[in-house]
């Protein structure tokens, strides 16, 4: 089993949605974490509210530093977004890593948008990660 880390700055919204994803789809055949850069408090309830549409639920999840796997030995570190590919360490050693960039569905929404003109942005994104996570047994299956 492949052990992949989703990385991302603030670990509250894409990060998640993708270990949720991928412990729902690929459960038994890759180990899922998140983590980010620079972690917020809490994971976004409207990307927690987008996943439980979709029957997957991250709302026990929380946001990590990065730092706390630092001696863990991944075989695939994801960045989701250009700040943390940035951001992305040296020490990952023998690490695959890649960037799959997806929105920002807070951004993309604006500042303080209703979440009825949120909402959709929301779903997108969770959408374009669950289309990506399918496909992490085809990229994992290279890796040595």
């Amino acid at each position: 089993m492949k052990k992949v880390l989703f990385l991302c700055t603030g670990n509250a919204c894409r990060s998640q949605m993708a270990e949720g994803w991928a412990k729902s789809l690929l459960a038994g055949k890759v180990e899922a974490l998140s983590a980010g850069t620079r972690p917020g408090r809490e994971v976004d309830p409207r990307a927690v509210k987008a996943m439980a549409e979709a029957d997957v639920d991250i709302s026990g999840q929380k946001p990590k530093r990065l730092e706390i796997f630092k001696s863990d030995n991944f075989d695939l570190v994801v960045t989701l977004c250009d700040n943390a590919r940035e951001a992305c360490p040296v020490y990952w050693g023998k690490a695959k890593k890649i960037h799959s960039g997806f929105d920002d569905p807070a951004t993309v929404a604006g500042k303080g948008a209703p979440e009825e003109e949120a909402m959709p942005h929301y779903r997108r994104v969770r959408d374009e990660i669950r289309d990506f996570v399918k496909k992490l047994p085809e990229i994992t299956e290279g890796i040595k």
